[in-house]
C-alpha cells in the first residue's frame, strides 16, 4: 500500500512538473502550445518546397514522408535534449525535497510527449489532407512511439549524469543531433546514398522507428518480426544501461552537485 501511495504522490509531482515547464515553455509567447501544431507544419512546408521537386519519382507523397520523421525525431530530441539538464535545473528541489531524482528526468521526458501530442494533430490534419487512407496497420504507431520513449529515457538518464559533471556535454550533444538527423533520412530516400552510408543509416536506432512509423501510416505495413525485435533491443539496452549508469552514479551526483 505505501509503494501505491509513493506511486501516486510522484505521479502529481510529474504532472505538475510537466504543467510548469509547458508553461515556462510558452510564458512570452501569444500562440502558446499552438506553436507545437504550426512548428511542424511550417517546417513541412518549407522543406516540401525545396525537395519535393527532387525526390519527386522517389518518394511519394513527400510532406507525410518528411512529416512522420520529423514528428518523431521532434519527441526523441526534445525528450533527450531537455531532460540532460534536469538535475542540474532542479539542484535546489533535489537539495530540499526528498524525492526520487527519476522523477525530474521523467518530468521532462512526458513534456516532449504533450508537446508530441499536440504536433500529432496536425499530422493527423495533414493526412486528411493528403488523402492517406485509414489501414488497420496504423495501430502498431503508439507501439512504435512507446518503444522510442523508453529508448529515449534510457538516453536521458546517461546524459543528466553526464552533464553533471561535464557540462560542455550540452553543446557537444547538439553537434551529435546534427549528425544524427541527417543520418537519420528524414528528407531523402535511403536508395539514393552510398552502400557504405546505407548501411550505418539502417543500424541507426532512431532510422528503425521513423522507417516502421512511415510504413504503418503511410504503406499500410506492418513492422516485420526483425524490425519489432531490433526496435525492442534498442530500447530495452538503452532504458537498461541509462538506469544501471544514473543508479551507480546517483551519490556522486549529489556530492558535486
Amino acid at each position: 500500500m505505501k509503494k501505491i501511495e509513493d506511486l501516486k504522490q510522484y505521479s502529481f509531482v510529474i504532472k505538475e512538473l510537466v504543467g510548469r515547464e509547458i508553461k515556462r515553455k510558452y510564458a512570452r509567447s501569444y500562440l502558446g502550445i499552438l506553436w507545437s501544431v504550426l512548428n511542424p507544419l511550417l517546417s513541412m512546408t518549407v522543406l516540401s518546397m525545396i525537395f519535393s521537386t527532387i525526390f519527386k519519382r522517389s518518394i511519394e507523397n513527400f510532406p507525410i514522408y518528411y512529416l512522420t520523421g520529423m514528428t518523431i525525431w521532434q519527441l526523441f530530441t526534445g525528450a533527450t535534449s531537455s531532460a540532460m539538464t534536469s538535475l542540474v535545473d532542479n539542484q535546489t528541489l533535489l537539495l530540499k525535497v526528498k524525492l526520487p531524482k527519476q522523477v525530474f528526468i521523467l518530468a521532462r521526458v512526458y513534456t516532449a510527449l504533450v508537446n508530441f501530442m499536440y504536433s500529432f494533430i496536425a499530422y493527423i490534419l495533414m493526412l486528411i489532407v493528403f488523402r492517406v487512407k485509414v489501414r488497420v496497420q496504423m495501430l502498431g504507431f503508439p507501439i512504435i512511439i512507446l518503444l522510442l520513449l523508453i529508448f529515449a529515457i534510457g538516453i536521458s538518464y546517461l546524459l543528466a549524469v553526464l552533464y553533471v559533471f561535464f557540462g560542455d556535454i550540452k553543446h557537444l550533444y547538439s553537434v551529435i543531433l546534427t549528425l544524427w538527423m541527417y543520418m537519420s533520412a528524414l528528407f531523402y530516400p535511403i536508395d539514393t546514398v552510398s552502400e557504405s552510408l546505407r548501411r550505418i543509416i539502417l543500424v541507426n536506432p532512431i532510422y528503425s522507428y521513423i522507417a516502421t512509423a512511415r510504413g504503418c501510416m503511410m504503406y499500410g505495413q506492418w513492422p516485420t518480426g526483425m524490425q519489432w525485435t531490433q526496435m525492442g533491443l534498442w530500447a530495452i539496452g538503452s532504458f537498461s544501461v541509462g538506469a544501471l549508469v544514473f543508479y551507480w552514479k546517483q551519490n556522486d551526483v549529489m556530492q558535486r552537485m
